[in-house]
C-alpha cells in the first residue's frame, strides 16, 4: 500500500496526558523505545501521524477518533490503568468505533491473555502444551494433585514474564503452595501451574492474516546457567541487562537445530495461529525437549515491536527492514477479519 495515510498511534501511558501532547520528553527514555520506533517508522513511510497516550480515561481515544477521523489506528495499547488484562478492551472499542486498527482482534487478545484458555484450545487442536492446572485466587489451596512436579507457577493473565522469577520453578508441594499464594497475594490474579519442560527455548514470529509468513526463528541461550530448572525466561532474564550480562543470557538466531525441526516449528505455529484466530502478527514461545517434542509455552498476540525485540530482529533477518515491517502491519489492518 503506497497511499499516505492519516494514522493515530495509540498506546497506554503511565499517567494522563492531554490530546495533542508530543511525548518529546518521554521519547528520550529507553522505556519508550517501542512508541518512538513505531512513530519514526510511520513518519519515514510518509504518513501523517498523531500520538495519543491513554491512561485512565477512554474518552480521549473516542474523542480523537470521532473528531480527527484517522484512516487507521496503529494500536500498541497494552492495557488500561496499568491493567494488562484490559488490553483486549481497547481493541473491542476500536472495533465498535468502526475504524481499521493494527494488531490482533479482541477475541484473540482475550484468548492469548488467558494462559489456560489458550492451552485448552491448542490441546483441542492436538498441539502439545505442558500439562497444567489453574488455582483460583478466591479458593483456598490445600493440595497440588496436578500437574506433576517440577512445575512452574505463573500469574494466569500477565505478560512479559511479570511475576516469573527463579522461585517460580518448584519441585515439592510445599514450595508450590507457597508460590501459588504469592501469586494470589502479590498480583491479585489466579495462578497457573505448568509442568516444567526442560529443553531449548525458541521464539517464532508469524505475520499475516490468511496468508502467513513465519520469520527466522530466535532462541534464548542461558549462558552460564547450568541447572536445567534455572533455565527459564524470568522477568530479569528478559529485561534486566546487567542480569543477562552476568549470566551470559542472549537471544540469538537459532542454529544447530536437528534436521526437520525448523519445518515442524513452522507448521505447528501456523496451525496454532489459525486455531487461535490470530491475525496481523504474533509470537510463540516454545520449548523443545531433548527427545524432540515441541511444546507451546505462551502465545503472544501483539508482541513488542521495538527494533531490538524478537519480531523486528526476525523480520530484519528475512530482509524486511523495520520501516517495511511497520508498513506491512499497517497494510494488514485493512483486510483484518475484525474490520469492515
Amino acid at each position: 500500500m503506497d497511499k499516505k495515510l492519516k494514522i493515530l498511534l495509540a498506546f497506554d501511558s503511565p499517567y494522563a496526558t492531554q490530546r495533542g501532547y508530543d511525548f518529546a520528553k518521554e521519547f528520550k527514555e529507553p522505556d519508550w523505545d517501542t512508541q518512538l520506533n513505531v512513530y519514526e517508522a510511520l513518519k519515514e513511510n510518509g504518513h501523517e501521524v498523531a500520538l495519543l497516550g491513554v491512561y485512565d480515561d477512554i474518552n480521549v481515544l473516542i474523542d480523537e477518533i470521532r473528531q480527527n477521523k484517522p484512516d487507521v489506528v496503529f494500536n500498541i495499547m497494552e492495557g488500561f490503568r496499568k491493567k494488562t488484562n484490559l488490553e483486549r478492551n481497547a481493541a473491542w472499542l476500536l472495533e465498535m468505533l468502526n475504524v481499521p486498527f493494527t494488531g490482533a482482534n479482541p477475541a484473540a487478545l482475550l484468548i492469548c491473555n488467558d494462559k489456560a484458555l489458550s492451552k485448552k484450545i491448542l490441546s483441542f487442536h492436538k498441539i502439545r502444551v505442558p500439562n497444567f492446572h489453574t488455582f483460583h485466587k478466591n479458593k483456598k489451596v490445600k493440595k497440588v494433585k496436578r500437574p506433576k512436579l517440577p512445575a512452574i507457577v505463573k500469574p494466569l493473565c500477565e505478560e512479559a514474564s511479570v511475576g516469573i522469577s527463579q522461585a517460580s520453578v518448584v519441585d515439592n508441594e510445599v514450595a508450590c503452595l507457597e508460590r501459588i499464594k504469592f501469586i494470589h497475594e502479590k498480583t491479585n490474579m489466579d495462578a497457573i501451574v505448568e509442568e516444567y519442560i526442560p529443553g531449548r527455548e525458541f521464539y517464532v514470529s508469524v505475520i499475516g492474516n490468511k496468508i502467513l509468513e513465519v520469520l527466522p526463528i530466535r532462541e534464548m541461550k542461558f549462558g552460564e546457567i547450568s541447572d536445567p530448572e534455572s533455565k527459564i525466561a524470568t522477568y530479569k532474564a528478559k529485561w534486566d541487562d546487567e542480569y543477562r550480562k552476568k549470566w551470559g543470557i542472549q537471544n540469538v538466531f537459532a542454529n544447530d537445530m536437528p534436521e526437520g525441526l525448523e519445518k515442524k516449528l513452522t507448521h505447528i505455529c501456523k496451525t496454532a495461529y489459525r486455531a487461535l484466530s490470530l491475525n496481523s502478527y504474533a509470537r510463540f514461545d516454545i520449548r523443545v525437549s531433548a527427545d524432540g517434542k515441541i511444546y507451546i509455552l505462551e502465545v503472544n498476540a501483539n508482541p513488542c515491536l521495538a527494533k531490538d525485540d524478537e519480531i523486528a530482529q526476525s523480520a530484519q533477518k528475512a530482509d524486511i527492514g523495520y520501516s517495511k515491517l511497520i508498513q506491512k502491519i499497517v497494510s494488514l489492518a485493512f483486510n483484518n477479519n475484525h474490520n469492515v
